[in-house]
């Protein structure tokens, strides 16, 4: 697979042949303690790992576990999963999408999305994601330590934890979520919102000759239902609705009114079975992304709805260019900064882009259905608008090594050394 372009930081070349390959003037050791065991700090620890850093990660559960319906992976996140060597394992059930389409209550097409193989969609099972990622990080020599919860840090890079214990390193990533304790504690929360809508997802099963790979995304009146197969064996689904959709958010599903509001779907929603869990849709905004030698990554950093599919991809990529980062320029609170700068304004660009699209095609009563049929098609057919909606997935990421790193790249499905 064809590699974007490296962007690496201006400084010494970041170590990758080994831990013992010191670089000028980095001031040693090169310590960091990763504050959350889910998707972004399991990336951000492996690739640190990797680049020959000692890594402790705290998780406050008592096991590393999660929630198994699917995920959306584009080609950011997928180029970022292979750097670190874990996208096959991630990817090895994933159903390759080729196109995502929006239709209305009848029926009617009002966007498709085609993927083509330079900008990929790839929908597994998360649970198939986050085995990747654990395994990932033990190879690369990650130490984890669960039933940790950390409860607040100094920007000299001080963890603070419910036992009562401390620890300090020269790195601190925030991992910790939508409600991070860590930023907070850091007074970095410039905004979060509760979006007013939410969703149940769920896997289903396949059934034999269900070849669809197209990402469908329906919608009648205020309930949206995303149809996506991730595997040979499951479907995955999305629910979405207000949060005072008593009926829509009910667990377990409430059959009966979803077929209501998608008639056309009742074969789909036939199959539903107890399973499920519901979220609120949130919003998170970061005065900075760093203090001193903590940085806050993933939904902490910027947690965003899914709309677009890009929080966990965007996660991966900042958290990429995060150990390129902090391991090419000696001083770590100057390497944050220079971070931050680097791949906030995608971020933000994508976050601003993701709400505008959930408030063109979310909560729309019945009554003004065709109304939203037209908004809906008018927007995206904007001139503007697709290059704006896409362009996480389309820019080039920073942190791709020139070399294999310290361990784990080995399993990637391309030659590293290929990477430009």
């Amino acid at each position: 697979m064809s590699s974007p372009a490296s962007h690496s930081p201006a400084g010494p070349d970041p170590a990758g042949s080994g831990a013992a390959a010191e670089q000028p003037g980095y001031r040693y050791p090169r310590d960091a303690i990763v504050v959350g065991g889910g998707l972004a700090g399991l990336f951000a620890a492996t690739a640190l790992a990797q680049r020959g850093w000692s890594v402790r990660v705290h998780e406050q559960a008592a096991d590393l576990r999660m929630f198994g319906a699917g995920i959306w992976l584009w080609e950011n996140g997928l180029r970022s999963l292979e750097a670190i060597g874990v996208l096959d394992a991630a990817v090895y059930r994933g159903q390759r999408m080729s196109a995502w389409e929006i239709r209305d209550r009848r029926g009617r097409l009002l966007r498709r999305r085609e993927t083509p193989p330079y900008d990929r969609l790839i929908v597994p099972p998360r649970a198939d994601l986050y085995d990747a990622l654990k395994s990932g990080a033990k190879e690369a020599g990650v130490e984890i330590v669960t039933n940790s919860q950390a409860l607040r840090a100094r920007p000299d890079g001080t963890v603070s934890f419910g036992d009562g214990s401390a620890a300090k390193a020269s790195l601190v990533v925030a991992a910790d979520g939508l409600r991070s304790r860590l930023r907070e504690s850091l007074r970095l929360t410039k905004g979060h919102r509760d979006l007013g809508n939410g969703a149940i997802r769920l896997l289903i099963p396949r059934l034999p000759g269900e070849a669809r790979d197209v990402a469908e995304e329906h919608w009648s009146g205020s309930r949206g239902l995303l149809y996506n197969p991730c595997s040979d064996d499951y479907v995955y689904l999305c629910m979405v609705c207000s949060q005072q959709d008593t009926e829509g958010r009910q667990l377990p599903v409430n059959k009966a009114s979803w077929t209501a509001s998608h008639p056309r779907l009742a074969p789909v929603i036939e199959r539903i079975g107890s399973e499920g869990r519901w979220d609120n849709f949130e919003t998170v905004e970061a005065v900075r992304w760093s203090a001193g030698r903590v940085a806050v990554v993933g939904d902490a950093a910027h947690g965003q709805p899914p709309w677009l599919g890009q929080a966990a991809n965007l996660a991966f990529a900042n958290c990429l260019a995060l150990a390129e980062f902090v391991s090419g320029i000696s001083d770590v609170g100057l390497a944050l900064s220079a971070w931050e700068r680097a791949c906030r304004p995608v971020t933000d660009h994508t976050e601003h882009w993701t709400n505008a699209y959930g408030r063109v095609v979310g909560v729309w009563p019945a009554a003004l259905e065709d109304v939203r049929s037209a908004a809906v098609s008018a927007f995206v057919r904007a001139p503007f608008v697709e290059t704006m909606l896409n362009r996480a997935q389309r820019t080039n990421l920073r942190g791709l090594l020139s070399r294999p790193a310290t361990r784990g790249l080995a399993r990637g499905p391309s030659d590293p050394s290929s990477a430009a």
